[in-house]
């Protein structure tokens, strides 16, 4: 059995990392950080010159109709350069819910669009600190009309429409009406802009059938799981690396911070957590292409351990480079913000813990 990726989809790799290094350097991720723009228009606009939005959307759409591993080795490669666009909320959840359930006038409607790059969408899940469960929604749809509040949306005030989770669907929302009000909102991750979106009486469209919104999201969130399983995989080697380098270059009592057994340790447990995420992520993504019946499981496995790997390897990046490691200017915290925004981005730790546990249970039990 083959793991590895084809020489193509390496090909595709190369293509991504070097555009990335090139109009994606730290300076730009600052920038964005700093300021008070959306998000790097001039990077997004190359990604989708690369056809990035249309990676994985069908031929018959305007896309290239590649497979979910074309798009895998372009979100670990986005996770790597930290870069502030709109590709996991855009390219990777609204693309993949309207694919998931869209009728066939919706994708024909928005899957072109975002493909161009002329549409971004973005998912609105929580409402609020409380972590969005069926019981605690308040959001509802109706006669065609949506009501609630949802906080924070990333991408939010940036993104052309939102899927939505309603109490009692999935609903896709055209933000650019009356009845959709947006207010940034501050995380830690400055890098990504977030919003609330309130909607009244805003006009929305089921996506699926009503009733099944809760079980379409969890679908969504197996398959992006995946995804984001790579981005984070890019960003926890991207930050081991950077503290290896630096180790390599800081002095201390005449020798090489790295030449310590302290930080040789540290790192050997970066690499280590790495690795354990980076073969979950390739089995999450083998089971992802072939519609396996291990996807849901596999896919739990990997969202734990890319999310235990880049949080434990931006942290140490940070301990590594010592006191200049926690300082505004020290570029260390792009991939820590990075890492916290990402790790509740699909639900936290434990959520998937959990679901990790009943899983294997399930399947212990058939």
């Amino acid at each position: 059995m083959n793991f590895d990726f084809s020489d193509d989809q390496k090909l595709l790799k190369e293509q991504v990392r070097k555009f990335l290094a090139d109009k994606c350097p730290t300076k730009v991720v600052r920038r964005v950080l700093d300021g008070q723009e959306a998000y790097a228009e001039e990077v997004w606009k190359g990604l989708v010159e690369l056809g990035v939005p249309g990676v994985g959307i069908p031929e018959a759409y305007g896309g290239l109709g590649l497979s979910p591993l074309e798009l895998c080795v372009v979100a670990e490669e986005m996770g790597r350069a930290a870069a502030p666009v709109p590709f996991d909320t855009s390219v990777v959840l609204a693309t993949e819910a309207i694919k998931l359930a869209g009728s066939e006038a919706q994708r024909k409607k928005w899957l072109p669009e975002l493909a161009a790059g002329k549409a971004i969408g973005t998912l609105a899940v929580a409402e609020g600190p409380q972590p969005p469960r069926p019981r605690n929604l308040t959001t509802t749809f109706g006669g065609g009309f949506l009501n609630g509040k949802k906080v924070p949306v990333a991408d939010g005030d940036a993104a052309t429409f939102a899927v939505v989770l309603a109490k009692n669907a999935l609903v896709l929302v055209d933000l650019a009406q009356k009845g959709v009000a947006k207010k940034r909102v501050e995380t830690i991750d400055p890098a990504r802009k977030h919003a609330e979106l309130t909607f009244t009486d805003a006009s929305a469209e089921l996506l699926g059938a009503e009733g099944e919104g809760w079980s379409l999201l969890e679908r969504l969130y197996d398959a992006a799981a995946i995804y984001f399983a790579f981005a984070q995989v890019g960003g926890a080697e991207s930050a081991m690396w950077m503290a290896r380098d630096y180790a390599l270059q800081r002095q201390a009592f005449g020798r090489a911070i790295g030449s310590y057994q302290a930080i040789k340790h540290k790192l050997a447990d970066c690499y280590v957590k790495l690795e354990l995420a980076r073969s979950n992520a390739y089995y999450g993504a083998m089971m992802l292409t072939d519609g396996g019946a291990d996807l849901p499981l596999a896919a739990a496995a990997a969202r734990i351990a890319a999310t235990d790997a880049y949080d434990f390897a931006s942290k140490e990046n940070i301990q590594t480079h010592g006191g200049i490691g926690f300082t505004w200017e020290a570029d260390t915290q792009f991939h820590y913000r990075r890492a916290r925004v990402m790790a509740l981005s699909l639900g936290g730790p434990m959520a998937w813990k959990d679901k990790l546990v009943t899983r294997l249970e399930q399947k212990n039990a058939a």
